[in-house]
């Protein structure tokens, strides 16, 4: 079973982006991230000419997370769109649904805009009530699969320069540790199952040519449960939709599990 994850920086900018990812990388799964409209104005039939069903969770303007997959979930009326205690004004940002034998959960994890601001102690709370809301819903014992834009990047080999990073948001010792605490509940990073190397990223800023001069961080992720990262035989970060014209700022990442 092959999955994928992408930030896609709105969907309906980037439709042919995915398309074309689609038919060249073929992913059973395709998990998607800030897809920037409502769910009635998802591309939806536009995939399913490619061979893809949509399931989405949407938001106007902003956040929102999709899956395109070659079969609809099972338990369709199971998906799980968000935390069971958000309001109607929550963001779009959680979606899972089972696939096969695999439970896929999507996220498009918050910013955090700046250490120490607001949007930072939503993001910090936001990946509380994810390590709750997995506590409450899944079970480590069972293929599991976390994936998505987490905006955190572990380790120092996951940023191009660790020492301009350090303290700042997507990097700082808070954000780290409260993503240590959501791998706790039993994931293995399936990307450093197969690639120990630095200097290997998913995100680049579009400011100052960054994609161009390697300054990039590691933030998009596939986190697996024993059983499934067990069963993981790849998992790489595809570099080349960065290079494609008006392209997402951020890189897909695929990995291959043999169930």
């Amino acid at each position: 079973m092959k999955i994928a994850t992408w930030n896609v920086n709105s969907i309906r900018t980037r439709k042919e982006h995915v398309k074309a990812f689609l038919q060249e990388y073929g992913p059973d799964v395709l998990a998607l991230q800030e897809t920037k409209v409502t769910d009635d104005q998802f591309p939806a039939g536009f995939f399913a000419e490619a061979g893809y069903h949509a399931t989405v969770f949407g938001q106007k303007t902003y956040n929102g997370v999709a899956f395109l997959a070659r079969e609809e979930p099972h338990a369709a009326t199971e998906v799980a769109r968000g935390f069971p205690a958000d309001g109607e004004d929550a963001h779009s940002r959680l979606i899972a649904a089972r696939f096969g034998p695999l439970v896929l959960v999507n996220i498009y994890l918050p910013n955090g805009s700046e250490v120490g601001s607001e949007k930072y102690t939503y993001k910090l709370d936001w990946m509380r009530r994810l390590r709750a809301w997995l506590d409450e819903t899944c079970d480590p014992a069972d293929p599991v699969v976390l994936v998505g834009d987490f905006n955190v990047a572990p380790e120092d080999r996951d940023v191009y320069d660790p020492e301009a990073w350090r303290g700042r948001v997507l990097f700082s010792e808070p954000e780290k540790e409260a993503l240590e605490t959501i791998r706790a509940w039993g994931f293995t990073d399936c990307f450093r199952l197969h690639h120990e190397e630095a200097g290997l990223f998913s995100w680049w800023d579009y400011r100052m040519n960054q994609f161009r001069r390697g300054m990039g961080l590691r933030i998009d992720h596939i986190w697996a449960s024993k059983p499934a990262a067990e069963a993981c035989t790849a998992c790489d970060i595809f570099v080349e939709p960065r290079r494609w014209e008006r392209p997402s700022d951020h890189a897909p990442v695929v990995a291959e599990l043999n169930l």
